[in-house]
């Protein structure tokens, strides 16, 4: 947990980024009705009658250091898809990183192990060698930064009905882009002291 406090507070570094990474869900929703437009004094009314249209998953992944932001709408968050978003990162996103330093939850498809059952193992091999893993601890997962933009994301972005996958791909790019292009950062104001305070069923007794 220090560890994962340490890396927010180091200056950028792009041989070296500190990157967050998570996952989430949104369900599809169809409209039943049409929706009846703004007017003067009333805003757009729509039923409250809709369709379920399946889900979609997302992933982010968020360097905030340097306030970029990367996210990817798929149809599911198997150990592959896991996998394939890592060599993503590694190869496109930080192809000119020695080490990218990875903090995320500890969820099972989050370990070298996916890889290797994606991969060559030679290639598997070069994927880890590039990455360094930082684990949340148990029930401390709001300690990724990434958890900060999906809020954000759900309640600038997400919080309306949204039919199919094509339309919430559509949006998460428009918001991603305008994020990225800001250059939009999160002051991180916990330190370890408050870390030692309020999680301190967390430390070892010595």
């Amino acid at each position: 947990m220090e560890n994962i406090l340490t890396l927010y507070k180091q200056p950028y570094d792009e041989v070296y980024p500190v990157v967050c990474m998570d996952e989430s869900s949104k369900q599809h929703l169809r409209e039943t009705r049409e929706k009846l437009p703004m007017e003067p004094g009333k805003p757009e009314r729509y039923d409250t009658e809709y369709e379920r249209n399946g889900t979609s998953n997302l992933f982010i992944f968020f360097e905030p250091l340097r306030g970029w932001r990367r996210t990817d709408v798929t149809e599911k968050r198997t150990a592959k898809d896991w996998a394939l978003q890592i060599k993503k990162l590694v190869d496109e996103d930080y192809p000119q990183a020695k080490t990218i330093r990875l903090v995320m939850d500890n969820l099972n498809t989050h370990t070298g192990a996916s890889l290797y059952k994606v991969f060559e193992p030679k290639e598997a091999r070069r994927l880890l060698d590039k990455l360094e893993f930082c684990y949340t601890p148990k029930h401390g997962s709001w300690l990724n930064m990434a958890e900060i933009e999906f809020s954000l994301l759900s309640r600038q972005c997400m919080s309306d009905r949204m039919a199919d996958r094509a339309y919430l791909t559509q949006e998460v790019s428009a918001w991603v882009a305008h994020r990225n292009a800001i250059k939009s950062e999160v002051n991180w104001r916990f330190t370890t002291e408050d870390a030692r305070i309020k999680l301190k069923h967390l430390y070892p007794s010595i």
